[in-house]
């Protein structure tokens, strides 16, 4: 019996590891511990309900207005005890987050094998994503095995000299749970009515059943945007708005204080009636959100790899992006925090020139990468 601890703290991460669960506890031989670490708190376990999981821990260990000091050494601490306490084969982590490379030290510490979802993407800018770029260096450098969603990743992973025999080009876990979705929400009718019932909780008219309004989807919460460059993104989109008065431009606020106090500063005193200010959706209704768009604004990681899967254009509200084939995909349009060049991509395409594509990319992934990861680890376990 080979047992995989896998850690997780925020909604990107539970989504992209939720196949990987379901992978691994699909296989005999295997036992599956989640242990949640709170950092997203509720955003987490919401997503892990939609697809049957439960996290077996949950550690808890937000405090309000905390450090990234702070919450790394809590991190740390508490995933320390619970390695302790099961003594895991194998510590799967995803991505670059704070959890992630938290969990990722605590079991190096305990010479546990780490294994790293989403490994190899880089910037080259250790600034940005802050702290992200360099957390997942940091993984890399700690991990046993590396899935790399694509070649390029791959690559970047063996320029520093990772050994290529511990790196497994797999896909994106995040177009595996896409897909899964949005094949689940055109075949079960009562998903369907639990994702509408989301987007009615909103109260707005434009997102009710039926509601043939045109809409733009715009999230942006980055910490190297705190401050001016989110600032600069909200002026955008109230130009955009004030320009594009037949669209109606939602904008899901991202509860963190620096996020949500500069976008109600910057936005509110607009006074449109066209620019929705919301609380965060649920992943289901958010990807109906993301369905029904007509364009993205963001600077989220995952959106620009869901984006172009599911045949949406997408403008990058961050100043270099580790995901460029979705750029060579003409799908995405990279804009930074400039107002002026977020206006820009935006207005080329709600004004038709940059046409919508016809259908999706899936340059992301085909929807199997947690098999190839899950028979992976049990492959270099001898199962």
């Amino acid at each position: 019996m080979i047992h995989l601890l896998i850690t997780l703290g925020t909604r990107p991460e539970a989504i992209k590891l939720a196949p990987v669960i379901l992978a691994a506890r699909a296989r005999q031989g295997c036992e599956v511990t989640v242990c949640h670490t709170g950092q997203h708190a509720d955003m987490c376990k919401g997503v892990l309900a939609l697809f049957g999981i439960s996290p077996d821990i949950d550690l808890q260990v937000m405090k309000p207005r905390q450090s990234l000091t702070d919450l790394t050494a809590a991190v740390l601490v508490e995933i320390d005890k619970l390695i302790t306490a099961r003594k895991p084969d194998w510590l799967i982590v995803q991505g670059d987050t704070t959890s992630a490379f938290a969990a990722s030290l605590a079991g190096f510490y305990h010479k546990v094998a780490v294994a790293h979802v989403e490994a190899g993407l880089r910037t080259g800018n250790i600034l940005a994503p802050w702290p992200e770029e360099m957390n997942r260096r940091l993984i890399t450098a700690l991990g046993q095995f590396h899935f790399a969603p694509l070649a390029s990743n791959a690559e970047n992973l063996r320029r520093e000299s990772v050994n290529p025999a511990r790196i497994l080009v797999t896909g994106n876990t995040g177009i595996d749970a896409l897909k899964w979705l949005v094949r689940r929400l055109s075949e079960d009718k009562a998903l369907a009515i639990q994702a509408q019932a989301g987007l009615d909780a909103t109260n707005l008219e434009c997102l009710k059943a039926g509601a043939k309004d045109r809409i733009v989807l715009v999230t942006a919460h980055r910490r190297e945007s705190f401050g001016a460059g989110l600032a600069a993104i909200c002026g955008a989109v109230v130009e955009l708005a004030r320009r594009f008065s037949g669209r109606h431009f939602i904008y899901p606020v991202h509860p963190n204080p620096a996020v949500r106090d500069t976008v109600e500063r910057e936005l509110k005193p607009a006074g449109l009636t066209n620019l929705h200010l919301i609380a965060p959706l649920e992943y289901l209704p958010f990807v109906a959100l993301m369905a029904r768009a007509e364009l993205i604004l963001t600077d989220s990681g995952g959106i620009q790899e869901e984006g172009p899967s599911i045949a949406k254009r997408v403008v990058v509200l961050r100043e270099v992006t580790e995901r460029t084939e979705g750029v060579e995909t003409g799908l995405i349009r990279l804009a930074g925090t400039d107002r002026g060049k977020i206006v820009a991509a935006a207005a080329d395409a709600l004004d038709g020139r940059w046409p919508a594509p016809l259908k999706g990319s899936d340059v992301y992934g085909d929807g199997h990468a947690a098999e190839r990861i899950v028979e992976a680890i049990l492959s270099a376990s001898g199962n």
